[in-house]
């Protein structure tokens, strides 16, 4: 199986919502560290996509990779199996296959992780603003750290974002409700990864690398 490399164009609505940190997890990829800020939670209806439509959730922790900020995702997951292959071959994110679940009934919107029993549901206000920011993802290929350079552009309206998981799940720490948007009419750009150099500079990493490409930590890490 292959997956179109990067830059991928995507198209699509979103929950997003960040979370305080309650405690860290006990590690990150090698080369990757801890930073201050909130957690980051996705929820992702792709309707346009080089590999196609797919649903997708994520998790992110904040993190750096030398003085590069971002936030290092530990958990995705999509149902297509294109978009888990370029997810890690391009970026090193840590995608795997599972059953995800996409409804609406009128302004809310919910996508359930069902092997899980995760559970991401918001309703957005009625205030629509344009938005365009720069995104950056800090992950771990096969080749090392890398640091992934995105731009969101969507219609976006604030929005409580509660997500529910069992009491038992390592992801429990970020159940509750949280601050955050329904994203509509996005369009996200990843752009190709990028290799850390010295305190500020980066470079073109290769487009891809082969498998295990996964920004989670190894045991014994």
């Amino acid at each position: 199986m292959t997956a179109p490399v990067a830059p991928w164009a995507l198209g699509g609505e979103s929950l997003v919502a960040v979370a305080r940190m309650r405690g860290c997890p006990s590690a990150l990829p090698k080369g990757i560290h801890w930073a201050p800020g909130p957690a980051l939670i996705v929820a992702n209806r792709i309707t346009d996509s080089p590999v196609g439509p797919y649903l997708e959730m994520a998790f992110g922790v904040p993190a750096r990779v030398g003085p590069r900020p971002g936030w290092c995702f530990t958990a995705m997951v999509v149902d297509n199996a294109e978009a888990r292959m370029g997810g890690r071959l391009n970026w090193g994110f840590p995608q795997e296959l599972g059953r995800l679940v996409w409804r609406q009934d009128g302004d809310e919107r919910e996508l359930r992780w069902v092997d899980r029993d995760i559970c991401v549901r918001g309703a957005p206000s009625h205030l629509v603003v344009p938005m365009i920011v720069p995104l950056r993802a800090v992950q771990r290929r096969e080749d090392g750290p890398v640091v992934v350079p995105g731009r969101l552009r969507a219609l976006a309206r604030l929005a409580r974002v509660s997500v529910y998981t069992p009491p038992e799940d390592p992801l429990a720490a970020l159940a509750g409700r949280h601050v955050g948007a329904h994203l509509a009419g996005t369009r996200f750009v990843v752009k190709p990864a990028r290799l850390p150099v010295g305190l500020a500079s980066t470079l073109i990493a290769p487009l891809r690398v082969p498998e295990p490409a996964l920004s989670c930590p190894a045991p014994g890490d």
